[in-house]
Formats: C-alpha cells, sequence, structure tokens
C-alpha cells in the first residue's frame, strides 16, 4: 500500500479559515486535535478521509466511530467524490460481526480503501495477522478521550506501531475535560496515543474568532423567560435537598478528598459518576444511609430539570411514582427511608407541585363535621410556551409585512430543545394552542358569544393557550391515579398482613390514603398555620414522620373531572390524524409544503445537528432550551453560507438551574482548554521506548531468558517470548492488553475449554463478579470446571474484581443459614456459599483472587515461570472430538449442550444426531427404529424412553 502522505489535488468543502488552517496541519504531520464542541470535527475528519481516498492505493482504518459517525463519514465521501468526480474514490467500508467473515475480510483489506472496524474486529485481525499491520497507510482514531491506557484501542494503537513505524496516526477529540483530570492528563494520553504533538482549538482560538466573528454574523434575540412563583419555590426546596443531602454525604464519609462536592457542582451533568466514583473503592464500607444519599441525589438532580421542562400534571405524576417508590412498606422505621422524604422542603415540593395543577375550596360540611372540599383545576402553563407563541406570531408578521430578502434559505422555523419528549410536548402545544376554551373564567364569560365583552377578556380568550392540552393530561392523569390508588390500597393490606400476622382486612390506610380514617393532623398538616381560604393542599405525614401520598376522594374526583371536561366543539377543533390509507385519492393525504410553512422541532443529537442545518436550511431557530454547541455550530453554520440569512431565538429561565448548567458547562470548557495550553506550554517531550516503539535487542534477548528449570537446573534462553492463548471472547476485557504490554504474545482463538492458556498444563477460566454471579445461577461454571479437568492437569478460576472498586465480598462472619439453604439471605452469602459447594466439588480447582487486571498479568507472568509454551492448535481441539477438525464444529453450542444432558445421548454419538436430525424437537419425535440407526439399540432405547416416559406411563 502507498504511505505517501504529500497533499492531494482534490477538491474540499472547508469554507472557513481555521478548517483549512487544521486540515494543512494534518496532512504534515501526525497529532491529536482537540476541537471545542460545535465546530465541526466530523467536517474535517470526512474532508481528511476524501483526501486519501482519492488518492487511491492507500488503506486507512478508522478507529473509535460508532454507528451514526459511520453512516456520516459514507454518505460524506460518496458526496465528495462525485463532486470531484475522483475515479480512485471507493467510499467507506463497514467492518463488523453481521456482515463480513475472516476469509471476505482478508480479500477487502488486500484490496485497500478506508475501513471503519469495531475494536474487537481489529485487534483479533491485527494479532492473527490477518491484517498485516505494515500494510496499513495510517489510523485515525475518534473519540480520542476515551481512549485510556487499557481500552481496545490503545492496545490497537500499540500493535500497529510496533510493526508500523513509517504509516499516519491522527486523533480527534471534542471533548476536553478528560484530558484536565489526574496528573499530567495530556503527557498521559499523548502517551497512550504514540503522539507527540497536541493542536487546540478552543473557541476563543485567534483563528476560530476571525472566522466566526467575521462581518456574517447571526442575528441572535435573547430573551430570558421568568419563572413562575410556584416554580422558583420548587426548585429552591429541591436545591435545599440537594444541599442536606451533600452535608449528610460529607458527615458520614470524612476521610475521602470531597472539595467538588457542593451545591455548584451537584448541576453538573458528570457529578453522580465523580461522587460513586470516589465511593466505589469503599462501597462495601460505606452505610446504608450514604448508599441511599447518593441514589436521592440522581433523582433530586433529575427533578431540577423535570421542574424546567415538564408540564404541571407530568409533573406531579412524576412525583407520585418517585414517591411510591421510595416509601417502605407500613412498620417500616425512619432509618429505611429515603432521608430527603423527612424534610419540610420535600413537602413543599409536593405540595407546590399538587397546586399548581388544582386547588381545593370548601364545598360543605358532612354530618360528622368534616369539611368536604371542592377541587378545581389551576393548570399552570410552563413560561415558556407563551414567549414561544410569541416569537413565532413575531415570524408571522415578518414574514407577512417585510419585504423578503432574497437568499438561499428556505424560510422555514427550526425549533430545537434538549430531548424527544419535549419536542412531544411543545408539538402538542404548537397543535392545540388555537383552540378556544369554553369559558375564559369562571363566571362563564364567552369570547365567541357576547359582543359586548371587555377589550382585555377578547384579548385574553383569543391568546394562545395551554388549557386544552393540559385539561387532556389531567383527565389521563387522574384515571391513573384512581387505578394506582387501588393497587396501593391493595399493596398496603398484603403487607400489612404479613406484618401483624392477623387477617386484618380493614380498609384504612394508617393516614397514607386520603380516603382513610386518619385523624384530621395526618390528612392535612398545615405548615405556619391553617388552610388560608381553603387554596391549598397539604400531605400529610405517616407515622415515622416522612410524606405520606395523598389520594383524591371519589367526590372530588368526580368534580374535578367535570370542571375539566373536553366539549364538543373544542374536540372538532382538533386537528384528527390520519389513521388509514386506502391508496385511493391520494391527493387527499398526501401533499408537499412549502418550507417557509413548516414548523420543525428537533431535539440537540450532537454532531447531526449540522446535516439538520444544512438540509433544513432554516431563516429562523428558536433554541426552546440554551446548549453551547448548538450556538456554535449555527455560528459555523452562517459563517459558511454567505447567501443564508439566520435570526435566532435564545429562550432561557432566568435565574434558573438551566442558566446556571448552560454557564457552567461554558466556563469549564473555557477553564479546561486554558488548563491544556498551560500543560502543552511545560510539557516535556512525549517519549516512548523509541518514537515509533521500536525495542531494544538487547532487552528483547534478555526477555526470552526463561527461568524454567531444563536438566542440570540451569536457566534456558529461548528464542521465542512468553505466549498466552486467549478466546477471542475475551477482547471484551482489558487484561490481553496488559498481558501484551507485559511483552507476552497474544494468541486470539476460538476456545472450547478455558479462556487464557498459560501453558499445556494451566487453563484458566475467567470470572468478573457479576459473570461469577451469572454462571452459579446458570449452573455454567460447574460443567465448565468439569470439561477444564477433563483436558488440563492445573485448571484455576479466576475472580477478578474492578480496580476501581472495592476488592472484597461480604465477610465469611456474616454467613447467616446453612449452605443448602433455600432462600439465602443476601447475594453475597449465596455467592460465598456456592463457591464453598464449588471447592467441595472439585478440589483440586485453584481459585485466583485478583484485585485488578494489572495484578492479573502480573500473577499470569509468574505463574508460566517454570511452564513451556502453550500449543493453540491444541488449545483450539481441546473439548473438540478426536476425530473432527477445527473448522467442522459450526453447530450451535447451546442445543448440544441441551442435547448431552439427555439419557443416552454419549460423546460418541452425539454428532451422528447433529448431522442426522435437524432440530432437537424432530429427535424427540422420532420412534426408537428410527434413532437404532443412529445411536445403536441400547442409546435408543433411553432416548426414546426420556421423551416418552408420560405417554408410557398412561399406557401402563
Amino acid at each position: 500500500m502507498s504511505t505517501s502522505n504529500a497533499p492531494q489535488p482534490v477538491k474540499l468543502s472547508l469554507p472557513l479559515e481555521y478548517q483549512q488552517q487544521l486540515f494543512q496541519e494534518l496532512r504534515a504531520e501526525d497529532e491529536l486535535v482537540i476541537l471545542a464542541r460545535g465546530l465541526g470535527q466530523m467536517r474535517i475528519v470526512t474532508n481528511l478521509l476524501h483526501s486519501y481516498d482519492a488518492a487511491g492505493s492507500n488503506l486507512i482504518v478508522v478507529v473509535g466511530a460508532n454507528e451514526r459517525e459511520n453512516n456520516w463519514i459514507g454518505e460524506a465521501l460518496a458526496e465528495h467524490a462525485a463532486i470531484s468526480a475522483s475515479p480512485k474514490a471507493r467510499g467507506l467500508t463497514v467492518v463488523n460481526t453481521d456482515l463480513q467473515t475472516v476469509g471476505a475480510r482478508e480479500k477487502m483489506y488486500a484490496n485497500g480503501g478506508i475501513f471503519s472496524i469495531t475494536s474487537r474486529i481489529l485487534v483479533v485481525d491485527l494479532l492473527t495477522g490477518l491484517l498485516n499491520p505494515e500494510l496499513i497507510t495510517g489510523i485515525i482514531a475518534l473519540h480520542a478521550d476515551r481512549i485510556i491506557a487499557t481500552s481496545l484501542e490503545a492496545f490497537i494503537l500499540r500493535v500497529y506501531r510496533q510493526k508500523n513505524k513509517v504509516g499516519f496516526l491522527k486523533a480527534f477529540s471534542d471533548n476536553p475535560d478528560p484530558f484536565t483530570t489526574g496528573f499530567s492528563p495530556l503527557a498521559t494520553m499523548m502517551r497512550n496515543l504514540f503522539l507527540k504533538k497536541a493542536s487546540l482549538w478552543p473557541r476563543f482560538h485567534v483563528t476560530v474568532a476571525q472566522s466566526l466573528e467575521g462581518k456574517k454574523k447571526a442575528e441572535v434575540i435573547e430573551l430570558e423567560v421568568p419563572m413562575t412563583d410556584a416554580m422558583r419555590d420548587i426548585q429552591n426546596a429541591i436545591m435545599e435537598c440537594v444541599e442536606v443531602s451533600i452535608h449528610e454525604l460529607k458527615k458520614g464519609n470524612s476521610g475521602l478528598e470531597m472539595d467538588d462536592w457542593n451545591l455548584d457542582s451537584a448541576l453538573l451533568k458528570n457529578f453522580d459518576v465523580m461522587v460513586r466514583r470516589q465511593l466505589d473503592p469503599n462501597w462495601h464500607r460505606v452505610s446504608w444511609k450514604t448508599r441511599q444519599i447518593v441514589n436521592d441525589l440522581t433523582i433530586l438532580r433529575g427533578l431540577l430539570s423535570n421542574i424546567l421542562t415538564y408540564d404541571a400534571v407530568s409533573f406531579l405524576q412524576h412525583l407520585d411514582t418517585i414517591h411510591a417508590a421510595h416509601s417502605p412498606p407500613p412498620g417500616s422505621t425512619r432509618q429505611s427511608q429515603s432521608p430527603w422524604l423527612f424534610l419540610d422542603a420535600a413537602q413543599t415540593i409536593f405540595d407546590t407541585a399538587r397546586r399548581r395543577v388544582y386547588s381545593a375550596s370548601p364545598k360543605s360540611v358532612s354530618q360528622s363535621g368534616e369539611n368536604i372540599d371542592s377541587l378545581r383545576p389551576v393548570l399552570e402553563e410552563l413560561p415558556k410556551w407563551g414567549i414561544l407563541a410569541e416569537v413565532l406570531e413575531e415570524i408571522d408578521r415578518d414574514l407577512f409585512y417585510e419585504p423578503q430578502v432574497r437568499d438561499d434559505s428556505n424560510g422555514g422555523i427550526l425549533i430545537m430543545c434538549s430531548n424527544t419528549d419535549t419536542c412531544r410536548q411543545l408539538r402538542d402545544f404548537l397543535q392545540t394552542m388555537h383552540i378556544k376554551p369554553k369559558n375564559v373564567d369562571r363566571g362563564g364569560f364567552s369570547a365567541a358569544d357576547d359582543p359586548e365583552l371587555e377589550p382585555e377578556r377578547a384579548e385574553e380568550a383569543h391568546k394562545p393557550s395551554a388549557n386544552f392540552m393540559l385539561r387532556r393530561k389531567l383527565r389521563n392523569y387522574l384515571r391513573w391515579k384512581k387505578q394506582f390508588a387501588q393497587v396501593s390500597a391493595t399493596l398496603f393490606a398484603e403487607n400489612q398482613k404479613a406484618l401483624n400476622g392477623a387477617t386484618d382486612t380493614r380498609s384504612g390506610h394508617g393516614g397514607s390514603l386520603r380516603g382513610g380514617k386518619a385523624p384530621a393532623n395526618k390528612r392535612r398538616r398545615m405548615r405556619g398555620g391553617g388552610n388560608i381560604g381553603g387554596s391549598m393542599i397539604m400531605s400529610g405525614r405517616t407515622d415515622n414522620g416522612s410524606i405520606a401520598q395523598y389520594f383524591e376522594k371519589p367526590g372530588e374526583v368526580a368534580d374535578l373531572m367535570a370542571e375539566v371536561q373536553i366539549t364538543e366543539e373544542e374536540a372538532l377543533q382538533q386537528k384528527d390524524d390520519i389513521a388509514a390509507d386506502p391508496l385511493e385519492n391520494m391527493e387527499d393525504y398526501y401533499q408537499l409544503y412549502e418550507m417557509q410553512d413548516l414548523v420543525i422541532v428537533h431535539a440537540y443529537d450532537g454532531d447531526q445537528d449540522e446535516h439538520v442545518l444544512e438540509e433544513v436550511k432554516p431563516r429562523y431557530i428558536i433554541m426552546y432550551e440554551p446548549d453551547a454547541s448548538f450556538i456554535r455550530r449555527v455560528e459555523v453554520y452562517r459563517s459558511s453560507h454567505n447567501d443564508r440569512n439566520v435570526k435566532v431565538y435564545f429562550l432561557y429561565y432566568g435565574g434558573s438551574v438551566e442558566e446556571q448548567r448552560y454557564l457552567s458547562s461554558v466556563r469549564r470548557e473555557k477553564d479546561a482548554f486554558t488548563k491544556l495550553i498551560k500543560e502543552r506550554a511545560s510539557m516535556s517531550l512525549v517519549m516512548t521506548v523509541d518514537p515509533h516503539g521500536i525495542e531494544d535487542p538487547q532487552e528483547a534477548f534478555l526477555r526470552t531468558v526463561n527461568t524454567r528449570i531444563a536438566g542440570g537446573g540451569k536457566l534456558a534462553a529461548t528464542a521465542e517470548p512468553p505466549r498466552v492463548v486467549v478466546d477471542v471472547r475475551e477482547f471484551r476485557s482489558s487484561l490481553p492488553s496488559l498481558l501484551h504490554g507485559r511483552s507476552m504474545v497474544v494468541v486470539p482463538c476460538m476456545l472450547t475449554v478455558g479462556d487464557y492458556i498459560l501453558s499445556p498444563n494451566i487453563c484458566v477460566e475467567r470470572k468478573s463478579i457479576s459473570d461469577l454471579i451469572s454462571s452459579f445461577k446458570d449452573g455454567r461454571l460447574y460443567s465448565q470446571a468439569e470439561t477444564m479437568f477433563q483436558h488440563y492437569k492445573n485448571p484455576m478460576l479466576l475472580i477478578e474484581f474492578d480496580q476501581n472498586k472495592s476488592f472484597t465480598l461480604e465477610p465469611f462472619a456474616d454467613l447467616s443459614g446453612s449452605l443448602n439453604s433455600v432462600a439465602p439471605t443476601n447475594v453475597s452469602s449465596d455467592l460465598q456459599s456456592k463457591l464453598v459447594l464449588l471447592t467441595l466439588a472439585f478440589p483440586k480447582l485453584r481459585i485466583i483472587w485478583s484485585s485488578s487486571p494489572y495484578e492479573t498479568a502480573e500473577i499470569f507472568a509468574s505463574l508460566k515461570t517454570l511452564e513451556h509454551e502453550p500449543d493453540p492448535i491444541a488449545a483450539v481441539q481441546a473439548g473438540l472430538d478426536k476425530d473432527s477438525k477445527v473448522e467442522d464444529q459450526v453447530f450451535n453450542q447451546e442445543p448440544q449442550e441441551m442435547l448431552s444432558k439427555v439419557p443416552g445421548v454419549t460423546p460418541q454419538n452425539i454428532k451422528s444426531l447433529v448431522l442426522d436430525t435437524e432440530n432437537i424437537r424432530e429427535m424427540a419425535n422420532m420412534t426408537e427404529k428410527e434413532l437404532e440407526p443412529i445411536v445403536g439399540k441400547t442409546s435408543a432405547r433411553q432416548i426414546y424412553g426420556f421423551f416418552n416416559r408420560n405417554v408410557m406411563e398412561e399406557e401402563d
């Protein structure tokens, strides 16, 4: 393959100066490119790939691309090839397990081209020689921030650089944060990538700023939307719960580094990960309360976003599900429930959320003297909805009154929001906001029937409103709440019966249900006085002090349902969806819309947003929620097209968590680039063993000196380095990479017995904790141990822990119950019991406990000290029939394992059964005479008797 790195005369689509400058840098030398989000990383990658694709006779490998990026690269290369009419361009070939076989991949590699290969396939192909590293023109690695020392991508780059010293290597990342964590993080990353130069391109880079802040800037209108008083109260209450939870975490875990455990850091997306990373090494020692608070923080931080994005009814329903999920069974103590539910701020959250949906007013007094309330709908709308409607009206006026500027924009309106749920919400609002409600107010004044209606009320009647949408949501919520109350009451009765050991079937709910006979102070507990005007509904408290679930009475629900009844006129105003297409008179069902008539609602989708802008070509963009990277994409889009005008409306809630998160993300990215610039300025030259990983011959010879005792016990120098045969399925883990890093030859094979073959005598079955539990559960580990003993002298079970988590199980002293207990007390004791049973069943099985993959590599090196090197062919044939070849074993192993359990099926006749029958069902329906020619008379009688035992018993 050609390894020429000279620029090729191809047509590129890089209109901005910083893009062109970065492209020339990448063509000239190998480097790590860290680009700010939104500056068009994928466009630079696709142009770089096209420059090599157009030259032909190159073999380029793309590492780390996901399915969406593969589609992007493939489409971009096809477009570039069509525009430039390059006869040598071949486009992108995606290599994965779904399509290509081993033989097909070998032929494709020989023909050259651009390949995007999954990491597991690529590392196996490189180690087996299916893809010769010396023939690779270069590798382009995406998402370089994920390439850590133990990753498969770092393994691939190490193998590539050891055998290919002239091919290029270029890495890309648009996430600077991981490069700023730890000691000399940039230098460490560069060492993992085998690169010496880092190219940093933040938004404040001089060339980037000049390219985006020229004469073609987009017009941006910033709209600060104030929150309602109820939304602000809920947000403040949630923040108080978060602050208290963080304080409790600090108080219960004083020995950890907790400088970043504060309210500002709690607004970041990765706060949960940061807390768990610090607690994981001691997770077995932390208290139940700490574990509960860590889970509660995730929920509370989610509520901070939900209060700004969910409508009032959906938010209340979400709170109900959270409360139900965190409510312990009746009779439990205060320590067994989420601590934040005992705070006054939590009661503020629930009460205010309910007050946004409906309010209560006194209706009458029953004979018992109890007040019976009337629930009236409130249905508070999100403030952004009204602002969005005003912006759309302003755009309509601009399109109607102002002279149209002739440009290449389509004139459409693009609304961008955070997720698909918000997209669905906005779609419902835009479709129903002009449906006129029956009454403007409680007095029954109609905007359509009364010509003398006051101007203010008439204007109010014609304003866009979400009343129709929210009333429909409230009706669905009340139906759901009725079913929820029935299920909750049933569960309460069952739990109470189990706790008391009695058959008490009373319908009381201990204060947790509104319909029960709880005391008045439990039903409606007021903070700071009584019920002023009956306009507030307050949650009660259970016996242990936590918030009680609130359930409306049937009479109250009936009144509320009547209030939110949708009239026939309103239902007719709503546009029905097309439910069927009879393929007749298709013009009645389909039509082409003009782009300026379309309002497109789309969720932020990373680099894919660049495609949306290029395809839609909108003149108006409404950013319903802030996103820093999308702002830059709009800047790049506007600066790249002289003939397109863009007007952007930027909406955000003032003084909200939304605003703080946006400002914090911008500040963190700027600080990250600043740290990277400082580290790069003071960073020494990143050196490997050699600029391209060439190993010293003397050191290579010393590594071949084996301490194996031969004859007189002298040390012997062998010509071959240490070798380990590894099952190809084990390349999901980082252990093969670490073994290769210790100068061991890793031979990937499809093994039937064991995961790692260290010598002709040593076979190791590796299990992570989760895999160990599942293999005990389905009995797989016992059969694996039995098979290892049949073919190897020293079988071993390796139990490997995660290096970032605690290296422990529960102490054996805490083991309660007998080993043959049917219901173990917990997962840990159950696991220990099964480990004991395993050692009793296989006394010679050696169990290796390893705290991390690094420790495992050390253990394997010591185990191989006095052993011969394994034979890969013998390792593959272990467990197979002696007369069969490796390539003949193409049958599914799971049915064979199931078949081997049938009486009469032996290792000698199982192959004949597999070849002569299509499946197990066919074999089970065969008669004894039909089975006899295949397996023999005795085995045929046993197999037939097994499958027909019930029939034979009935005949007897």
